[in-house]
């Protein structure tokens, strides 16, 4: 009788204490967490970081002159810092937490009530989720970076991107990702950005270029790029990090990423040969520079299309990303007069507005798209959804560049501009050969 007693309470004891080892199992147990999706998505929220530090970054240093890479680089840098703290203040809550069609609310200000389980049944943390959509808020205002490299206050440049990433990208991104944005809801497609990032990019960075003011040499004695070593380094960088932007965007590990990283590629393949082949028959020699950005332009304008084209469809686009963009560089700069420095309008501006549209063409099932949509209801949703971004955009950054000039000035002098902004600016120089 007492052994009885003796073994059912040391049973008792062993229950009581492994229950909440059971209940941590069955919790887990009935998780959605998906270890594949989880580990996925982290190697694709490095990527995108990869594509600014250190892509975007060599590849813009590597287009202006000697005298002036270290700032490209310290922009780069600095812009990714400032957009990473204001996304845990502010943007992330204002971007995805709820509010109305229009933008979000601040219940997640300072990632407040934020969760280390899955997001809203999703098979990932939700800190994943918020770091990976970090890193496209970094590249974004990146992108801007050239539009105003070598004559543009360090000063200037800081409070420009605050206020553009609060007034612009925030506002943007709720409308075409979050699960309440009227884009969203509206059916409009954008999987990794052809809205949210090239659209905005482009259209502000030619406002600013067109505010700001040409370099006092251009056009006539711009010298080429100083590196083009570099900008072919950068710019691969770009491609592989362009993965995690694209197939990252589906936000699982299975056959849809797999086909956005496929038509990613070919798009990025087609337009490089097409920009090549045009620069050749334009200047009679092909150039390093110009295939890395009929590159960067292919990825610009496949990304919005990448979950809905087949491989038919991502041929058609980087082909068209390779003329239309290369012909938009020549445009701007010499009808326009408009001194875009490193070409963000006429490549990811028109790149990402071009294949914005353009999926509603190529992703029907006739080009071995992925949709079931209309074509002439999709085409009209798409546009609308491009009209009121570029409105957007083109005024706020108005606004904010008459903020700018009020509170920190413009530009440097005209003698800071002809030393060179690395040793004006930042007291460093990128090459000391003594």
């Amino acid at each position: 009788m007492i052994l009885r007693f003796c073994l059912k309470s040391v049973f008792a004891i062993f229950t009581l204490a492994l229950m909440p080892a059971i209940a941590s199992a069955a919790g887990h147990e009935s998780s959605a967490l998906n270890s594949g999706d989880t580990a996925w998505m982290l190697t694709a929220t490095v990527l995108v970081l990869f594509m600014t530090l250190p892509g975007l970054a060599l590849f813009y240093g590597g287009l202006v002159r000697s005298r002036n890479v270290l700032s490209v680089l310290m922009h780069c840098f600095a812009v990714a810092c400032l957009a990473s703290v204001l996304w845990v203040v502010c943007l992330y809550s204002l971007a995805f937490s709820d509010g109305n069609a229009w933008i979000g609310n601040l219940d997640h200000m300072f990632l407040k009530g934020i969760t280390v389980g899955e997001l809203n049944g999703g098979t990932f943390p939700e800190t994943i989720f918020i770091m990976f959509q970090m890193t496209f808020a970094i590249i974004t205002p990146g992108l801007i970076v050239g539009a105003f490299v070598e004559r543009m206050k360090f000063s200037a440049i800081l409070l420009f991107t605050t206020l553009w990433l609060i007034l612009v990208y925030a506002p943007v991104c709720h409308w075409v990702w979050s699960g309440n944005g009227w884009m969203f809801n509206n059916g409009t497609i954008d999987l990794a950005g052809g809205i949210v990032v090239h659209a905005t990019a482009g259209i502000s960075a030619l406002i600013l270029a067109k505010m700001l003011g040409p370099r006092t040499d251009f056009p006539k004695r711009i010298r080429p790029p100083h590196h083009p070593a570099m900008v072919m380094i950068g710019a691969s960088m770009l491609w592989v990090g362009w993965f995690g932007f694209n197939a990252g965007s589906q936000v699982a590990a299975n056959e849809a990423a797999g086909m956005t990283m496929l038509v990613t590629h070919i798009s990025a393949a087609v337009a490089s040969l097409t920009w090549m082949v045009v620069e050749w028959l334009k200047t009679g020699k092909p150039g390093l520079v110009g295939i890395v950005t009929g590159m960067v332009a292919g990825l610009a304008t496949i990304t919005p299309a990448s979950g809905a084209v087949g491989p038919m469809g991502a041929v058609c686009i980087g082909f068209l990303a390779g003329i239309v963009c290369y012909f938009a560089c020549g445009f701007v700069k010499n009808k326009l007069g408009i001194d875009d420095s490193l070409d963000v309008f006429a490549v990811h501006g028109v790149g990402g507005i071009m294949g914005t549209i353009l999926v509603a063409v190529f992703g029907v099932a006739a080009f071995g798209g992925l949709s079931d949509h209309a074509i002439g209801a999709q085409l009209f949703t798409q546009a609308k959804g491009v009209g009121v971004t570029v409105v957007w955009s083109g005024v706020a950054t108005i606004i904010i560049v008459y903020i700018c000039k009020a509170v920190t000035g413009l530009r440097v002098t005209q003698e800071v501009e002809y030393t060179g902004l690395d040793q004006e600016e930042h007291g460093e120089t990128s090459y000391n050969f003594e």
